[in-house]
């Protein structure tokens, strides 16, 4: 399957599922107790934390034209279920940051994917 015939909601779905591996992989090297590495995951796996994260990474133009455009398309689609804990604008804005995710893993954007990733880690260290 070519990258522009995924959806919106596809890049975000694949997107999620790869950002949480990344997270996991880079998380178990921590020195904490197994029982607390979850709490550890949850803190950048949250819609919460993902809003913030692509809006720090808006704001310091660090996501291209294109990035942008898919970013505000999945951010636009009507979405089908409410959130539970969150409101639907986090929500939203948090699936924007999955689809660009989910282009950078379809498109082997390795490169990126660790660049954005250190940053993000230094937002959720903060």
């Amino acid at each position: 399957m070519e990258i522009n015939e995924y959806s919106s909601l596809q890049l975000a779905f694949i997107g999620d599922a790869h950002y949480n591996l990344i997270v996991k992989r880079d998380i178990i090297e921590e020195k904490v107790k197994v029982n607390d590495l979850q709490k550890l995951a949850a803190r950048y796996c949250s819609a919460r934390f993902q809003a913030q994260a692509v809006q720090y990474l808006i704001d310091n133009n660090f996501l291209s034209s294109q990035e942008l455009i898919i970013y505000k398309r999945a951010r636009n689609q009507k979405s089908h279920a409410a959130p539970k804990n969150t409101d639907i604008i986090t929500y939203k804005t948090s699936t924007g940051f999955e689809a660009v995710w989910g282009y950078w893993f379809l498109t082997s954007n390795t490169q990126k994917i660790e660049e954005i990733w250190k940053i993000i880690k230094n937002l959720g260290e903060k």
